[in-house]
C-alpha cells in the first residue's frame, strides 16, 4: 500500500515536472536590460549636464550682480545728465538776461553820448554866438543896451548864469555818460561771464550725455549677455532634463529586468525545489543503491537533484552525501558541509553503484567518451580554459540543462548547459 502511494506521488511529481519543463522552455523573452556601460555613461551624462547647469547658474548670478551695478551706474549717469540739463538751461537763461541788460546798457550809453554831443554843440553855439555875433544880438549887446547900472549888472549876471547852466548841464551829461559807460562795461563783463558759464554748462551737458550713453550701452550689452547666458542655461537644462529622463528610463529598465530576474529566480527555485522533492521521492522509492554498474541514468539524476540548494564546499561530498570541506585557498574554512563539483558526482553515481574517482579531471576518464552533440541525460560534461587542465564537472539532465555545484558562495543548482569553455567530449558511465 505504501509503495503504491509512493508511485502515485511519483507520477504526480513527474507530471508536474513535465509541465514545469515545458514552461521553462517557453518562458517569455526578458525585458530590455541596459548594460553597465550604458548606465555608467548615462549617469555621467547627467553629471556633465548638471555641472554645466551649475556653472551657468553661477555665471548668471555673477552677471545678475554686475547688471545691478550697471543699472545703478546708469541711474546715476541719468541723474547727472538731467542735472547738467537743468544747469545748462539756467546758464542759458542767465546769459539771455545778461545779454538783455548789456544791450540796454549799450543803448543807454549811446543815448547819453548823443545827449552830451548835442549839449556840447549847443554850448559851442552859445559861446560862438556870444563872442562872434554883434553887440545887439549877443550877450555883450545885452550889456551895452543896458540903460542903468543895475540893468547892466542884472544882464551880466543873467549871461553868467546862462553860461554856468550850460556848463552844469554839460557836466551832468558827462557824468551820466561815464555812469552809462561803466554800466555798459559791467553789463558786458556779466554777459561774458554768463556766456562762459553757459559754455561750461554745455560742455558739462555734453560730457554727462556721453557718460549716460556709455552707461546705457554697457547696461544694454550686459542685459543681452545675461539673456544669452540664460538662453544657454535653458538649453542645457533641457538637455539635463532629457538626460535625467533617459537615465531614469534606463534605470527603470534595469529595475524591471532585475524584477524579472527575481521572478525567474523565484520560479526557478520553486521549480528546483519541486524537482528536488520529486527526485528525493523517486530515489527513496527505488531503495538502497544496487550493485556497481546497475541502475539507470534517472536514478543518478534523481540523486543529484535531491541535493538542490545544498551549499558549495570545496572538497565536500562523497558517495554517502555532503561532508565538510577542505580548508585552503578556495576560501572554505573547512567546517562547512556541502558539495564541490566532483563530490556531487560521487554522490549521484553512487546511487547507481558506480564509484568514481575524486577529482573532475580523473572523472573525465572514468567512462567512455561521447561527442557533445550526442549528449544523453546522466552524461558528465567538463570545462577547461584553453589548454589548461579540466577544472569543473557537471551532469547533463536533458532539455539542454545541467546540474552542478558551481563555486564558493553558490548552491547546487540547475542551469542551462553552458557552451563557453565546454570540453567537446562528455563522459558516459551508464
Amino acid at each position: 500500500m505504501r509503495r503504491s502511494v509512493r508511485v502515485v506521488v511519483l507520477l504526480l511529481l513527474v507530471a508536474l515536472l513535465g509541465g514545469t519543463s515545458t514552461a521553462y522552455a517557453q518562458e517569455p523573452p526578458p525585458p530590455p536590460n541596459p548594460s553597465d556601460d550604458q548606465l555608467s555613461q548615462s549617469r555621467q551624462e547627467v553629471r556633465d549636464r548638471a555641472g554645466e547647469v551649475g556653472s551657468l547658474t553661477n555665471r548668471l548670478a555673477e552677471l545678475d550682480a554686475l547688471t545691478d551695478d550697471l543699472q545703478a551706474e546708469l541711474a546715476g549717469q541719468r541723474e547727472n545728465a538731467e542735472a547738467a540739463l537743468v544747469d545748462l538751461e539756467a546758464a542759458q537763461g542767465a546769459a539771455a538776461e545778461a545779454g538783455e541788460r548789456a544791450e540796454a546798457a549799450r543803448i543807454a550809453t549811446d543815448a547819453a553820448t548823443v545827449a552830451i554831443d548835442q549839449a556840447r554843440a549847443r554850448l559851442d553855439d552859445f559861446v560862438t554866438a556870444t563872442y562872434q555875433e554883434g553887440l545887439d544880438t549877443g550877450p555883450l549887446g545885452l550889456l551895452t543896451s543896458a540903460q542903468t547900472p543895475e540893468e547892466l549888472v542884472a544882464r551880466a549876471e543873467f549871461t553868467d548864469l546862462l553860461a554856468r547852466a550850460q556848463l552844469a548841464a554839460q557836466d551832468g551829461l558827462e557824468r551820466a555818460r561815464v555812469d552809462k559807460a561803466n554800466a555798459d562795461s559791467t553789463a558786458r563783463a556779466l554777459l561774458e561771464e554768463a556766456q562762459a558759464r553757459e559754455a561750461d554748462a554745455a560742455r558739462a551737458k555734453d560730457s554727462a550725455d556721453a557718460a549716460f550713453a556709455a552707461a546705457d550701452a554697457a547696461a544694454r550689452a550686459q542685459v543681452e549677455q545675461l539673456a544669452a547666458v540664460q538662453a544657454e542655461r535653458d538649453q542645457v537644462q533641457g538637455r539635463l532634463d532629457a538626460a535625467e529622463a533617459s537615465d531614469a528610463g534606463l534605470r527603470d529598465q534595469r529595475a524591471r529586468y532585475d524584477d524579472w530576474q527575481r521572478v525567474l529566480a523565484e520560479q526557478e527555485a520553486s521549480r528546483q525545489r519541486a524537482e528536488r522533492d520529486a527526485a528525493s521521492a523517486r530515489d527513496a522509492a527505488v531503495g538502497p543503491a544496487p550493485r556497481a554498474g546497475a541502475g539507470s541514468a534517472q536514478r543518478v539524476i534523481d540523486r543529484a537533484m535531491s541535493q538542490l540548494g545544498v551549499q558549495y564546499v570545496w572538497g565536500g561530498g562523497n558517495g554517502r552525501g555532503a561532508t565538510t570541506g577542505i580548508p585552503g585557498p578556495a576560501g572554505d574554512p573547512g567546517d562547512r558541509v556541502g558539495f564541490d563539483c566532483s563530490g556531487l558526482m560521487l554522490y549521484a553515481f553512487n546511487g547507481a553503484g558506480v564509484s568514481l574517482p575524486r577529482v573532475s579531471r580523473n572523472q573525465f576518464n572514468a567512462g567512455r567518451k561521447v561527442p557533445i552533440t550526442d549528449l544523453q541525460p546522466g552524461d558528465m560534461v567538463f570545462y577547461r580554459k584553453g589548454g589548461a587542465p579540466i577544472h569543473h564537472v557537471a551532469m547533463y539532465i536533458g532539455d539542454n540543462r545541467m546540474i552542478e555545484a558551481p563555486y564558493t558562495g553558490a548552491d547546487v543548482r540547475v542551469v542551462p548547459l553552458r557552451r563557453k569553455d565546454l570540453v567537446p567530449q562528455a563522459t558516459r558511465v551508464l
